[in-house]
């Protein structure tokens, strides 16, 4: 059964795209918790419900042209493809260009962690199996490596799950070139059924979310979000809930991942909030 979930951050989640659903039953999960030493479980059900939810991945599942874009993100889509070339890359490209490109985009983020050494960067690199897919954003003036993505494709769909650019070259409209063109790529030429940003942020909208929003006609693809904990967590869970406005205005890292779990209970307790 471990097949189908992955551990991810003390948890574990299905390995599977969001629009399959879960067919684990409540019993079989919790046995998985506790063999994985897992803290909590999370899926979602009823993926891009035509209702609105308190609980979405962010998603494109249409081949766009450029002329469907608005004008103003034409002019920035071409004038980035005017700066910057934009390819598929081999993991070894990244391994050996991009840590770079990963500690100067570290710089722009508002967060109390650290960025990784450039050994567990390298490592972590390494780890990804054939599965994920690599873009590389290159200046056309140095041919330097100034932007990447890191892309896992399941099934039908392309999880963008890392893209980071370096804080230099923002104003020269690296993002609107990398996203047009894996966009163009994944849903025009490969026709996969969606693309895939991620799912809402736990405890506020991220800036990314809402720029393929209004740029690129991402979408917001309503679920119903579920969770279920080790059964150890679950009275720790019980009773710090009422305290979790109070937690998730911590600035200490530890009280901070509390926060996110307990405004993640809040998701799942008030589905239409």
């Amino acid at each position: 059964m471990m097949n189908n979930w992955l551990k991810y951050n003390g948890s574990i989640i299905p390995s599977s795209p969001p629009h399959i659903m879960v067919t684990e039953s409540k019993v079989e999960i919790k046995k998985l918790l506790i063999s994985s030493r897992s803290f909590f479980a999370r899926w979602v059900s009823n993926f891009d419900a035509s209702i609105d939810s308190s609980f979405w991945y962010v998603i494109n599942d249409k081949g766009l042209e450029i002329e469907d874009y608005s004008k103003n993100t034409r002019s920035k889509i071409r004038r980035g493809l005017k700066n910057f070339v934009v390819n598929k890359i081999e993991k070894s490209e990244l391994i050996e260009h991009g840590y770079k490109v990963y500690v100067a985009a570290f710089k722009r983020y508002k967060t109390i962690n650290k960025p990784m050494s450039s050994k567990k960067f390298i490592k972590h690199i390494n780890s990804l199996d054939k599965g994920w897919e690599f873009w590389g954003v290159y200046s056309r003036e140095t041919d330097e490596l100034i932007a990447y993505s890191q892309n896992k494709i399941v099934t039908d769909q392309c999880y963008y799950s890392t893209i980071k650019f370096h804080e230099k070259y923002l104003k020269m409209y690296s993002s609107y070139a990398l996203y047009f063109a894996m966009n163009s790529y994944y849903l025009k030429e490969r026709k996969l059924k969606y693309v895939n940003e991620g799912t809402r942020s736990i405890l506020h909208e991220t800036n990314v979310q809402s720029f393929l929003i209004d740029k690129f006609k991402f979408r917001k693809a309503y679920c119903k979000l579920h969770v279920q904990y080790h059964p150890l967590v679950t009275p720790i869970i019980f009773v710090l809930y009422p305290f979790r406005k109070i937690i998730v205005k911590s600035n200490l890292l530890f009280f901070r991942k509390i926060g996110v779990v307990l405004s993640q209970e809040q998701l799942h307790r008030n589905p239409n909030e």
